[in-house]
């Protein structure tokens, strides 16, 4: 195993590794609600949800040997799992084996929560990796799954760009920041706001590839439209590696107007498309409470299973030899 990756504090007095067989299940009581799903009818409302033009996205080129795959999930739409996809499939490829670093770049800072650290306690995040990146060793926590880390983001995200707005070559910053963790790292998954900030521009100009989460309902393909122009203009200025790894189907259920919606995204993208969707349930509502994934909390609920299957086709995308050696 790498010294970089080895010297990484994997559970202290300050910061604790969350004991997952302490949880107290008595946190979710007041979880409580039922989803009906109807059928929607069709008489009188088209419920075909056609997009209005093609959406052309590029491919992403392979990783540099011996390099972490660096991966945005984004989508210029919220609401549509972008979190909740980078907690469960950096879980998921980390449970697998692979050295895994999340970095939080959405001010709301969920990603910690949702993998057992206590925000109040994190002293570097990644506001500060941004303004010094010679911070990002340090700014790195272990989490509740072993050989998965993350860079904590908080609400002081928001003001960076007024911060970074003398600064020559402020695009580049997290990429200047990682460039020395990918040798130790297998795949760096990058969390982001849905609003285009200097903090999303610096996630793409530092980034191999973007996974797109997008939920199965009428307006699904707006978000994506948006975020066409913005990784065009970011691979001609910053970044002409960057390209799209996959597109994934969020927050399905089984109606009518659901099921269309993803057979016209399967239509549009074609093979970008990455099976299966990832089903609406409560127990991935609920994990997040837990301070943990789905695959610790409720790993043969819908939501277990759909991203253990869909990490598992990431990961033949991302590791066609299989993951390093560590």
């Amino acid at each position: 195993m790498p010294q970089a990756f080895a010297e990484v504090t994997m559970g202290s007095d300050e910061y604790p590794v969350v004991d997952i067989l302490s949880i107290d299940d008595n946190l979710i009581t007041d979880v409580s609600f039922n989803e009906v799903e109807h059928p929607i009818e069709s008489e009188g409302f088209d419920t075909k949800a056609r997009p209005r033009e093609s959406i052309e996205l590029p491919r992403a080129e392979p990783t540099v040997a011996g390099l972490a795959r660096v991966v945005t999930v984004t989508n210029q739409k919220g609401g549509v799992g972008k979190t909740t996809s980078v907690i469960n499939i950096a879980a998921h490829v980390a449970m697998r084996g692979g050295r895994v670093l999340v970095v939080d770049c959405d001010a709301q800072g969920n990603c910690a929560s949702g993998l057992g650290i206590d925000k109040s306690r994190v002293t570097i995040t990644t506001r500060d990796v941004v303004l010094t990146p010679a911070m990002a060793t340090q700014a790195r926590h272990a989490t509740a799954v072993d050989g998965l880390h993350l860079i904590v983001g908080d609400r002081n995200l928001i003001g960076l760009e007024e911060a970074l707005a003398s600064q020559l070559g402020r695009e580049n910053r997290l990429s200047e920041a990682l460039e020395p963790l990918k040798p130790h790292y297998d795949l760096i998954l990058i969390d982001t706001a849905p609003s285009l900030s200097i903090v999303s521009i610096n996630a793409l100009a530092a980034s191999d590839a973007v996974l797109i989460p997008v939920q199965t309902e009428y307006l699904a393909l707006e978000g994506v439209a948006l975020l066409t122009g913005t990784l065009n203009e970011v691979r001609r200025l910053l970044n002409p590696r960057l390209g799209v790894d996959g597109v994934i189907m969020t927050m399905h259920a089984p109606t009518l107007l659901n099921t269309q919606v993803a057979g016209h995204l399967r239509e549009v993208f074609g093979d970008l498309v990455i099976e299966p969707a990832i089903r609406r349930n409560i127990r991935l509502a609920e994990s997040p409470s837990q301070g943990v994934p789905i695959q610790f909390h409720a790993p043969q609920s819908h939501g277990g299973q759909d991203y253990a299957a869909l990490a598992t086709e990431l990961e033949a995308i991302w590791f066609p030899g299989g993951l390093r050696d560590e």
